[in-house]
């Protein structure tokens, strides 16, 4: 399976990437900065540098060709700005969800959050408000496309925990914390089940392990 990362220097993205290309997949990984490069690659994956926030869709569409599927685990992260969140949490999405299209990559899955619902909470943060607007109308857009068999994961709290390949996941989960490495493992699961897509699943910690959790 080849499968294209954008945000490929993202903790959860290098994760993944070490999964899937320890098992004999093929990873690309988007990344601005080309720094990042070398730590791609030692992940297990190769590196594509470009900016998704000053890319074309031809330039993506490109990067995207020949993939079996794809996943946005991209991120303006800590410390960003309220327009970054949009430039990248939401436009990035769309900007990659046009591409995967226009290249015929049908498999798109992307990371998103939890409790999206909260932007208009009086008490929220003015720029996390920004992002939860963000990553929402991001889900909004793949969710409508025909062209697209998308699965949206929403973790909740991301700890750098070691694995504990036990997590719950489903449609309303409640909120908790989960190990990247653990969403990494479901994002490997959801890859190769393709009866999840359509769905939209919220995942944190649990007892269940990942292989029945997807199976469930």
């Amino acid at each position: 399976m080849r499968v294209v990362v954008a945000g490929g220097h993202g903790k959860i993205a290098l994760l993944l990437t070490a999964m899937l290309g320890g098992r004999g997949d093929t990873v690309v990984g988007i990344v601005r900065n080309p720094d990042h490069v070398d730590d791609v690659r030692a992940a297990g994956g190769d590196a594509v540098v470009l900016d998704l926030e000053k890319a074309t869709v031809d330039e993506v569409t490109a990067v995207l060709a020949g993939a079996d599927a794809v996943v946005f685990a991209a991120g303006a992260g800590p410390g960003s700005g309220a327009a970054r969140k949009d430039t990248v949490d939401r436009a990035a999405s769309v900007l990659l969800a046009d591409a995967a299209e226009a290249a015929g990559v049908r498999r798109y899955v992307q990371i998103s959050a939890m409790g999206l619902d909260r932007a208009d909470d009086p008490d929220m943060d003015e720029v996390f408000a920004v992002y939860l607007r963000a990553k929402d109308a991001a889900d909004r857009d793949v969710m409508a496309r025909a062209g697209l068999d998308w699965t949206i994961l929403r973790p909740g709290r991301l700890t750098d925990d070691p694995a504990t390949d036990r997590v719950a996941l489903g449609d309303n989960v409640g909120y908790g914390a989960v190990p990247r490495a653990d969403v990494a493992a479901v994002l490997v699961a959801v890859l190769d089940r393709p009866e999840t897509a359509g769905r939209v699943l919220e995942l944190i910690g649990g007892e269940t392990p990942v292989a029945d959790a997807l199976g469930a």
